[in-house]
């Protein structure tokens, strides 16, 4: 079973704590952006550009991943779609998305955007990015990558 990190790498904020978790691991992890990113000198990292355009490295990852890869993504609709496609996938706060909670997950945010549409001053919401989630991160996507070695 091939063993990847996939990177929903346009405004990941934990993509130097994921290489040294794929280096740590031994682990092929792949950089998916539309550009911008600046290539690591890692052997283990690869950076993948796709098409200018809305959403298309969530479809390259969707397509791509599969089971026993590990995709790291803020994208709930992508995340579904890696799950679907037996991947493991892991927050950058260090949630892991599962069979078990995606749907509530999307759900989630699709209703947060209709009260967001509804109601002009109900914009943002989100929480700040904490050392916190940085330091579940690395301690979920150790576990996960251990529990996947196989």
């Amino acid at each position: 079973m091939t063993r990847r990190i996939f990177i929903d790498a346009d405004a990941c904020p934990v993509k130097a704590e994921a290489e040294r978790v794929a280096t740590r691991h031994g682990v092929k992890m792949l950089l998916v952006s539309n550009g911008g990113i600046r290539p690591s000198q890692n052997p283990l990292v690869e950076s993948v550009f796709v098409a200018a355009g809305p959403d298309e490295a969530d479809k390259w990852i969707a397509e791509a991943c599969g089971p026993g890869d590990v995709v790291v993504t803020g994208d709930i609709p992508l995340a579904a779609k890696c799950v679907a496609a037996g991947a493991r996938v892991v927050k950058h706060n260090g949630e892991e998305l599962t069979t078990a909670n995606v749907g509530m997950a999307l759900a989630t945010r699709d209703l947060m955007a209709d009260l967001r549409s509804a109601d002009p001053f109900r914009q943002g919401g989100g929480k700040l990015f904490s050392k916190a989630d940085r330091s579940r991160f690395l301690d979920v996507l150790d576990r996960v990558l251990r529990s996947t070695a196989g």
